[in-house]
Order: structure tokens, then sequence, then C-alpha cells
């Protein structure tokens, strides 16, 4: 296997004898006149690793797929696109998701039969039953299939737009608050996943409306997360999800795109609630991404596994885990029961074998004794078998992590987090654009064949306007536009907007997907990027086609707005304007006034800073200084209130 998907890479000994999803894949399905049979996962998922240990390891199992099948092996991660088509089929036929996805597919790719993780005997039972059927009921396995196909067609035609104007922003504030968890946070029942992005949405509804139900939800849940066992209280960064409703329990992988998007909106949350809370979490968690997710050469790897191999068997959970005998063993009686005390490290336990997830439900009452406790379980912990990492680096989410970077870094002082993004941004530009058009990945200095999607690129270019507000350099502005410029020659087929390029490779359909999920949809990821880009520019075509992305968004947000909160952020942004701030001049005045911009609770607020009339910063052209000092001009739609030349009248400008 010469695929640069860890994924794809882990199972490469298998005596499963898998292909990569390819024509010549379809095509030898065709010529043996067998069905295929499609796994997808992903490198940190814990299920994913027990159906390969049960069944993909096994000799029965591969010489069932090797006869009668044409195995595929898809990593959702690289090829997103696949992941939407066979998961919208699996949804719609089962009524749930998740990976593994294990599809059963005709040699032209249309599925027959879907579902998520089967145990061995299961999973044998099928393929047997399924073989028979094809060889017996094909007529019968084919309507069902071309059915299934139609259905998936019908799910990706668009729907009519629904406006997503002040009085809708504030009945899906009204639907969030109906659905969300007054005692533990958070919005529904267990599982329970971070909401980052409805977050976002809270933060900026609140920011231009003052309501104080937003607040109450936004600020009720970023404290439960943080102070629960989803959060690694020693090293910072979040897990993907907690399997209960109380934030205690986490599915143990760690993902960048979360910890990207949840990093960020801590930060902007300083901008709404008193408090240096969010500030440390904020911080924290960046820390996290630069230390355990960064790699050699400036970027950001996919992933840390859920699982840790310990005596060759997965453990989930094992390096993060405690009891209170090994708090004592490692800090002594006194320290290692004032530890368990503080971190609920109980007899009973939290997790398999009465271990405990670490919480931390108050703040130490010795900050100073707490960071020394900190290091030592730290070091211990470090001791012991680690997960693995996954290596890939995926366009999507280092645009994620470069915006956060960029605004944590301006936000709090943190020059090394803006430098980090600068690095990371430069190495995309140069690695992942190959011919003018993005890639979704890479492994090393080699970049993957996937095509980039259309969240690859409304991703990236958020996270290059992020760099450019906060360093004042015009070359990423230029960047994101031409990134923007190249989604809509592919993207955009007349109104619609698909997540594959107009000369993608082939699928049954084209894939659109409307609503988020764990990260932005193709979607909406581009129309924050458009409504940015637009307030950066003044340009009313990107205004316009943001405005148009953000309608379409509507439709999901009407359904639930759960899964509709980029779409509502940007909303929130075309609401408010957005505020345009231009800062001219240089010096501690200057850079004072840059600062309280940033801390503008305004929603989609831009910043544009440097000397006046600055080559390709659009906001800084005919703004002067006034007097020989600097200025700060406050502006809607490129029209600009009276320059003001003190932070504190800025201050009285921007409500901070």
């Amino acid at each position: 296997m010469h695929s640069l998907s860890p994924y794809l890479r882990q199972h490469a000994d298998n005596p499963v004898g898998w292909w990569e999803w390819s024509d010549d894949a379809l095509a030898e399905a065709e010529r043996r006149d067998v069905p295929i049979f499609l796994s997808v996962g992903y490198a940190a998922c814990h299920w994913c690793h027990v159906m390969a240990h049960e069944s993909f390891e096994d000799a029965e199992v591969a010489a069932t797929l090797n006869a009668a099948y044409v195995p595929i092996k898809v990593d959702r991660e690289e090829r997103p696109d696949i992941d939407a088509v066979y998961m919208a089929a699996t949804t719609a036929v089962t009524g749930q998701g998740g990976w593994p996805m294990t599809c059963l597919l005709t040699p032209s790719g249309e599925p027959f039969f879907c579902g998520t993780y089967l145990p061995k005997a299961q999973l044998l039972n099928l393929l047997t039953q399924a073989t028979r059927v094809w060889r017996l009921q094909r007529a019968e396995v084919q309507r069902s299939s071309a059915s299934i196909a139609e259905g998936l067609r019908d799910l990706a035609r668009p729907a009519s737009p629904v406006s997503l104007g002040k009085a809708q922003l504030g009945a899906a504030v009204a639907r969030l608050t109906a659905s969300y968890d007054d005692h533990n946070g958070g919005f529904g029942a267990a599982p329970k996943f971070p909401p980052s992005m409805v977050l976002e949405f809270l933060t900026r509804h609140h920011g231009r409306t003052g309501s104080n139900e937003a607040l109450r939800m936004l600020d009720g849940t970023l404290d439960a997360m943080a102070r629960g066992g989803i959060y690694d209280q020693l090293a910072g960064g979040f897990a993907r999800y907690s399997v209960d409703a109380g934030w205690v329990v986490p599915h143990f992988e760690k993902m960048l795109y979360d910890n990207a998007q949840l990093s960020r909106v801590y930060a902007h949350q300083c901008r709404v609630s008193e408090g240096s809370f969010g500030r440390r979490i904020a911080c924290e968690t960046a820390d996290f991404i630069l230390r355990d997710l960064g790699t050699t050469d400036g970027a950001f790897a996919s992933s840390l596994d859920a699982d840790t191999r310990v005596e060759g068997r997965s453990a989930e959970g094992f390096t993060y885990v405690w009891t209170p005998e090994q708090l004592i063993d490692e800090l002594g009686a006194a320290d290692g029961e004032r530890a368990a005390d503080l971190l609920s490290v109980t007899d009973a336990g939290t997790f398999d074998g009465g271990a405990s997830v670490l919480q931390l439900h108050t703040d130490p009452d010795d900050p100073q004794w707490w960071s020394r406790i900190r290091r030592r379980l730290l070091a211990a912990r470090a001791r012991r078998p680690q997960p693995a990492r996954d290596d890939k680096v995926v366009t999507s989410w280092n645009g994620l992590a470069i915006a956060a970077l960029s605004d944590i870094g301006a936000l709090f002082g943190r020059p090394d987090l803006v430098d980090a993004a600068t690095t990371c941004a430069a190495l995309l530009l140069e690695r992942h654009m190959v011919d003018g058009r993005l890639r979704r990945a890479s492994l090393g200095a080699r970049v993957s064949d996937a095509p980039g999607v259309l969240d690859d690129h409304g991703n990236l270019a958020e996270g290059l306007l992020a760099l450019h507000q906060a360093t004042g350099d015009a070359r990423w502005l230029e960047a994101a536009g031409r990134i923007l410029d190249s989604a809509e020659a592919h993207f955009l087929d007349g109104d619609t907007w698909h997540d594959t390029a107009d000369d993608a490779g082939r699928l049954i359909v084209r894939p659109r997907t409307g609503g988020d999920n764990a990260e932005p949809s193709g979607l909406s990821a581009i129309a924050m990027a458009l409504v940015g880009y637009a307030a950066l520019t003044g340009s009313e075509h990107h205004r316009d086609l943001a405005e148009d992305a953000i309608a379409t968004g509507g439709v999901a947000a009407a359904r639930d707005p759960r899964f509709a909160g980029w779409a509502l952020a940007g909303a929130e942004a075309v609401a408010s304007g957005p505020v345009q701030v231009a800062i001219v001049g240089t010096g501690p005045l200057a850079a004072n006034m840059i600062a309280i911009a940033r801390r503008a609770p305004s929603p989609g607020l831009v910043i544009a800073h440097g000397r006046p009339d600055a080559p390709n910063q659009p906001l800084l052209v005919g703004r002067p200084l006034v007097d020989g000092k600097p200025a700060a001009y406050v502006c809607h739609g490129f029209v600009c209130s009276a320059p003001v030349s003190s932070s504190a009248a800025l201050r009285i400008a921007l409500g901070v």
C-alpha cells in the first residue's frame, strides 16, 4: 500500500487485500463481477481498531472478503467526499451513523447494505448472505441499490434558501434554550459533543444584542467542559466527546479540529465575559496544539489516538486515568490524597478498573502547589505508554488552527502563537497548493493526490484572514482572495455550492453538505470566509456570495440550530455590519488601539492596521494620520465615522 494515510497504513499488513478508492478498484469489481466491501474510518477511532483486531486481522474474515468482494479501505479524513456520500446513505438506511462505516456496493458504487461497527460473527454472516443474494437475486439487489442512490440524489438537491435575519437569529437562540442542559451545560443528552460553532454563535449574538440567555448558555457550557474529564487537566486540550451527559468520561481521541475551534471560542469568550478562565483554557489548548500536534516542519498533525498499546493490546484511555493509589505512589500520602480530592479521583472510579478521569471542579486554593503537582503528574504520565499520533496534515483543520493561533496570539500577547500560525500558513501555501489548486492532505514532505474539498478552501481562507489581521501582512489577505476565487470557479454551480470540485473524481452523487457537524460544513466555512474577505476588501461581489451562502445554510438552521452554528455565526457578522476598524500609524498608541479593537465584542469585526495607504490593504486607503499621530477609523461598509486619536475615544466607539 502506497497511501500517505496513516489510517490506511495501519491496515497495510492485514490479510485482507485492501484497495484504495479508485477507478481501478471499481473496474476490478466490474471485471470480477463481485460487490465492493467499503470500510471507512480514521486513525484515532477506537471502534475502528476494535473491528480491525476482531475481523480484518482474522484469516477467516480475510479469506471471505478476498474471495467474494473487492475490499476498499477509505480514510474519512483524507477523503471526506467519499465519506459524506456513504454516511448519508448509512444514516438514511439505518437512522444513525458512525465509524467504522461498513457498506456493500455494486461495482458502480451504489450501496445495497449500510452499517457501522459489526462484530466478527455478525460480519461473517452478512458477507455470506450478501454473496448468496448477489449471485441468486441480482435484480433485487440492483433495484434496492438504485433506489438508495436516487434517494441520495434527492437529498443532495438544494432546498429553497431561508433568511437568517435578526428575527431568525433570535429564534435560533430560543430553540437552543429548549435543548440546553441546565445542569451540565451543552445541548441534549449523552453522548455529549463540544458544540464549538454554536458557542461562537452565542458569543456573537450576545455581543450584538446583550442577550443574557445566550451568555448563560455560553458560559455554562464552556465552564462545564473545561472542568470535566473531556478536558485534559494536566496537559490541556480536549477529547472528541463525552460518553456521559456530565462531560466526565471522554472518548479519548484528541482531534486538531476540535482543539482549534474550542481554543478560539474560549478566547472569544473573553470579549464578552469577565475573568481569566477563558484565557487560561484558550492558551493551554493552544500550547497543546503546538506541543503535541506540531510537526517538525511547522504544520499540525490530525489527532492523537483514543487507544494506547499496552502489552500488545489496545487499551482506551490508559495514558490518562488514575487511581488514588497511583496518585499516592507518585506524590506521597499527603499530596496524593489532596490531589485525589481536588481531581475527583475516588476508590469507585469513573472509568474501567476503578480508575478515574481527572476533573477540576474548583480552582485549587494554592496555585503554586497545584503547578508543582501538575508538573509531577505530567512527568509520571509521560513514562506511561503513549497514544499514537496521526501525522497527516489536513488543509482544512490546519486552517482552523491558523485562525485560532492567530486570534489567541493577538488577543493575549503571545507572539509565539502568531509565529506558529505564520509558519503553518506558509507551509500549506507552498506544499498543498499544486498547479494552482489545493490538495487535501500531506504526510511528511509528500502531498496526497486527494483534491481539496470546499471546507479546505473555506477554513484555510478564514485562517489566512485571521493571520492577516494579527500581523498586518497583506500577503495573507491576497492569498485568501486567490483561494476564494478558486473555490468560486470550481465549487459553485449557479447558486449551489458543492463539497467537491467540478473536475473531481466520479461518485454516485456530487456531495453537498448543508449542516455543520464536528467541524464547519463546506458551505458555512466558505460563507464565513467570504464575509470576512468582503469586509476587509469592500468587495460587493464577495458580500453577495456570502449572503447567498448563509441563506442556503439557513435551511439547516431552521431545522435544528445545533447543526448550523457556523452559518448562524456568519449571519451575526452580517447583521452587525460587520464593523471594520482601520488603524493607521505605529508606536505605542497604535499598538494600544489595535489591542482595544481586538477586544471589541461586535460580531465579525475586522481590523486592518499599518501605515496610511499601505499597498493591498483597501481599508487603509485614504485613511491619513491625524495631526501626524496614529488614528483609528470605525467603519460600516467602508463608510467611516470621524477618526479618533485616543484610546479612550476608541473604547467608546467600540463599546469596549
